[in-house]
């Protein structure tokens, strides 16, 4: 938690120097409050609900199904990304560890804290909505489809825990080890990433394209989603975001 904090500082730190414009207009707190608010409601009501499913239903349901489809999907892929367990480099690992663990989830609650400072509803609205969209149509697979995560299938050692011991009890607190397919790490860092270019502003934008790609690397890297995970997450947010265009251009 320390180290997860002192990441956390560090890149609100950096974001506030290198992404906040220096010309941003100072506002009224509650009138942007009141204007933001149904889409922050949507944004804690969809994560409220998530820890809801991690941490009550999912067990229980995945106890009465019976099967881990993990089997189904190995005899698809092979064993392509748990080779990349057997080959890591340490710095990569690190790398990716720390993106995977800190950066991506910074991102998910600094880009509508940025769209609140700024005060912009269309990037804001966008997040809301496309977070909604992709957890409705993924919920039913995360509770009917139970498909085990690659490290654990293969009972290898986790890459997580070798960077920072003891990370796993917090990480499987907001997550389950069967939550896999469609890989909801791709899903909303690309959601995050679009967002965020609807802003404008090309650091931050770039910021979040990095972080994007180096996320869904990360996923297939670390042995954690199996491939159909990462490209049916993609395929997921590729989907939203154009009916989210479609409905807000037509609005």
């Amino acid at each position: 938690m320390i180290i997860f904090g002192a990441i956390n500082l560090g890149l609100l730190l950096f974001s506030f120097v290198f992404f906040i414009p220096k010309d941003t207009k100072k506002y009224d707190l509650i009138i942007i409050l009141k204007k933001h608010l149904p889409y922050l409601l949507i944004i804690f009501g969809v994560a409220a609900l998530h820890l809801f499913e991690v941490n009550i239903i999912d067990k229980n349901i995945t106890e009465w199904i019976g099967h881990d489809f993990a089997h189904n999907i190995q005899s698809l892929e092979g064993d392509a990304v748990y080779w990349f367990s057997q080959h890591w480099t340490p710095v990569l690992v690190y790398f990716f560890v720390i993106i995977y663990i800190a950066v991506y989830p910074f991102t998910l609650w600094f880009s509508p804290t940025y769209f609140l400072i700024t005060d912009n509803k269309k990037a804001m609205k966008t997040l809301a909505y496309g977070l909604l969209l992709i957890y409705i149509i993924a919920l039913p697979f995360y509770l009917f489809l139970p498909i085990t995560n690659v490290y654990t299938y293969y009972n290898a050692g986790s890459a997580l825990e070798s960077v920072i011991p003891s990370i796993e009890k917090f990480f499987y607190s907001t997550t389950t080890q069967n939550n896999c397919l469609p890989s909801l790490h791709t899903a909303m860092t690309i959601l995050v990433a679009y967002s965020v270019s609807l802003t404008g502003n090309k650091k931050l934008t770039y910021f979040a394209y990095f972080t994007m790609i180096s996320v869904i690397i990360s996923v297939i890297y670390l042995s954690i989603h199996w491939i159909t995970d990462v490209i049916t997450g993609g395929l997921l947010a590729v989907g939203v975001i154009f009916i989210l265009r479609k409905f807000m251009r037509g609005k």
